[in-house]
């Protein structure tokens, strides 16, 4: 016989034992802490302190699921992988917009999973969200449309809807990855080491397409005998970079697609006697202290704009699919400007 007690778990107070503390009805003890108008201001003061005492707390999923879907106060955010700092900033901005408005935020991470960003869906709808803002990593979308219909707006970030017509939040990914590849070029750089994220992702193509422009414009040809693609982690990364230093001839310069590649590139430079010149897409962690030279984008404008489209929705705008292009920027600082082995 064990000689300590099984552990149990504590019980949450309930709203029972609130209207017997406070003397009232269970009906009343509901009303009072619902803020229902017809409850004496003092009754009101009784059960509030009666739950303040036993530490009870109202349901409020429950409460919405009584009241119906349009009463609900909760946004669901679908995001890729949350170790990434992009998805916290655009957390961050989305969040910060929609507060004031009395929502509140709810995250999960798909990982970049398709099948369980399906799942994640549907568990966030059972959960009477109000709307849901997605950073998707299907490649069709058409299964939200059931859903849009008993009025649940959707606003995709990052990455466009595929056969649904929705609101979106983008950014230039073309524009952004050609200025790359044109840094690059104008520095001296003809073989350029290319390391990109899962290949089925949409904004892997854009970028890929962008740099892809830049190459064809300077008449290289055979720019991707140095592409590598699903280079997803920091990891995956590191051993791509350090697979093209080992060719021969090996590439005199990288372009990184996004902050999480780019910092697996940095591992694999480190200790380098002649590192090649680096571009990273997205803003890194301590990228200015690095010295790395990055394709810059305001990822919690991102979340704002995506904020102000989904409360418009909300508000009951019902015009066509909007879409809202976030701008990047080339930000010099040191590691891009490094010139091939041998130029003067």
């Amino acid at each position: 016989m064990s000689a300590h007690p099984p552990d149990r778990q504590p019980t949450r107070p309930t709203l029972a034992q609130v209207a017997a503390l406070s003397g009232v009805s269970l009906k009343t003890a509901s009303r009072a802490l619902g803020g229902e108008s017809n409850v004496a201001e003092h009754t009101r003061t009784r059960v509030q302190e009666a739950a303040d005492q036993l530490g009870y707390r109202p349901n409020g999923i429950a409460r919405d699921l009584r009241r119906g879907a349009q009463a609900s106060t909760l946004i669901g955010l679908l995001s890729g992988d949350l170790a990434n700092p992009f998805y916290s900033r655009l957390a961050g901005g989305l969040e910060r917009e929609l507060r004031p408005h009395g929502f509140q935020l709810v995250i999960a991470s798909t990982d970049e999973d398709a099948d369980l960003e399906r799942q994640l869906v549907d568990n966030l709808l059972e959960r009477r969200i109000r709307a849901l803002v997605v950073v998707s990593a299907l490649d069709e979308h058409d299964y939200l449309a059931a859903e849009r219909r008993h009025g649940i707006p959707f606003i995709f970030a990052d990455r466009p809807p595929v056969g649904l017509s929705a609101d979106a939040v983008l950014l230039d990914n073309r524009e952004g990855a050609r200025q790359a590849g044109e840094h690059l070029i104008a520095g001296g750089h003809r073989r350029i080491g290319v390391v990109g994220d899962l290949s089925r992702l949409s904004t892997h193509h854009d970028r890929i397409d962008g740099f892809a422009e830049a190459m064809r414009a300077a008449g290289i040809a055979d720019w991707t005998d140095y592409l590598v693609q699903d280079a997803h982690d920091v990891a995956a990364a590191e051993r791509a970079v350090a697979g093209l230093l080992r060719r021969n001839p090996a590439p005199t310069a990288l372009f990184t697609t996004n902050n999480r590649i780019t910092t697996g590139a940095l591992r694999a430079l480190r200790d380098h006697p002649n590192p090649p010149a680096l571009v990273g897409f997205d803003e890194l962690e301590l990228g200015d202290v690095l010295g790395v030279t990055v394709i810059a984008h305001d990822a919690e404008e991102m979340g704002r704009q995506a904020a102000h489209l989904l409360l418009d929705r909300l508000g009951g705008e019902t015009g066509r699919a909007r879409r809202v292009v976030i701008p990047t920027r080339l930000l010099v600082r040191g590691s891009g400007e490094r010139f091939p082995a041998g130029t003067p």
